[in-house]
């Protein structure tokens, strides 16, 4: 079907105002697209989503995370499922034209991966997000571009709290492609008036999540002691950390789909709660009545990678926009809790 393009804010709201709004999320069977998928299914369940993912076993695009995709289909069938890259142009050319709504969650997430196979990293994480910003620039510059990235482009502190002032200064090539990255989106909103759409999350953690360490702490500490199994701090835990159930992450990104004031320029979307290694682990613990906390030595290759106390401000974004986290870390900790529970009842 051909789609008239939109050629002003007044024309764009319209469209979205109705329930046949198109949406592609590249990355849907991640961790956060994942969610993402199911919260535009339970939100807007006439919409027409396009859910793509490439699938490679590194990533761990786990398997709760294909049969959430595939439950929405089977509930949904306005939801198409794709296997494909996101730098492959001839799969971009069909999918953008028809788009109104576009999420590039699709990503290399792991800091010290990034060290292992910084090429890998940068093709994904740059070049993917240039190929995405060139197609929408080409064939649908009406489409609204959301990208969500990292607070660690930031690095490590240099003021007891940081916010959006702060000047970028990556520890580690995954930090340094999303920093690039955020430049592209920021430069295409520039240069061509895409409608580019910047949050970065800290520490997101909640159903599923990964359980490896490489792709964050709060959900492998999780998993640990959803596991009963030791959890494994490196030094004394006590650097601080922003963290943040996904459903807030989620919530925040289905605004940006909506609200002009975010394009343009990168927002911190963060949880105003900063809480220690430590006493992140052992409320875990403490809520999964399981696990045990072991400190260790750092590791010199992580110690380098370290951003020591991270206090980071959202309150940007909650001037800009009607959003705040709704989920202190115990409630985010239960309902992860109830999850873990139900998929184990499933699963008999």
């Amino acid at each position: 079907m051909h789609r008239v393009l939109l050629k002003n804010k007044g024309e764009v709201e319209a469209k979205n105002m109705k329930n046949d709004v198109n949406v592609l999320i590249f990355g849907a069977a991640g961790f956060l697209g994942t969610n993402l998928v199911k919260k535009w299914a339970q939100e807007r369940s006439s919409a027409n989503i396009t859910a793509i993912d490439l699938m490679h076993p590194f990533f761990q695009s786990t398997r709760n995370g294909i049969e959430s995709v595939i439950k929405c289909k089977n509930g949904f069938p306005k939801i198409d499922f794709i296997k494909g890259d996101i730098r492959d142009r001839s799969l971009l050319k069909p999918l953008i034209p028809n788009a109104d709504i576009i999420y590039n969650c699709a990503a290399q997430t792991s800091h010290q991966h990034s060290f292992t196979d910084p090429i890998l990293d940068a093709s994904i994480n740059c070049i993917g997000n240039l190929e995405l910003l060139n197609a929408v620039k080409e064939l649908n510059p009406y489409a609204r571009i959301i990208y969500p990235s990292s607070s660690t482009v930031i690095g490590k502190a240099t003021r007891r709290i940081t916010d959006e002032t702060d000047r970028e200064d990556p520890r580690d090539i995954y930090s340094a492609n999303k920093c690039v990255a955020e430049k592209h989106y920021q430069i295409f909103n520039w240069q061509y008036g895409l409608r580019t759409v910047v949050l970065r999350f800290a520490n997101l953690y909640g159903p599923y999540g990964k359980s490896d360490p490489l792709f964050g702490f709060v959900n492998y500490f999780i998993h640990r002691a959803w596991q009963n199994k030791e959890i494994t701090i490196f030094g004394d835990g006590l650097q601080t950390r922003n963290v943040m159930f996904v459903d807030d992450a989620v919530e925040i990104l289905w605004h940006a789909a909506w609200n002009d004031r975010l394009i343009g320029r990168p927002y911190f979307a963060v949880h105003d709660e900063h809480w220690s290694v430590k006493d992140v682990a052992s409320e875990i613990v403490r809520q999964f009545s399981k696990g045990k906390i072991v400190c260790i030595p750092w590791p010199e290759e992580r110690k380098r990678m370290e951003i020591d106390n991270a206090v980071i401000s959202g309150e940007l974004l909650k001037k800009t926009v009607d959003w705040k986290p709704k989920y202190t870390l115990q409630e985010g900790l239960s309902r992860t809790k109830e999850f873990f529970i139900q998929n184990e009842k499933e699963a008999r």
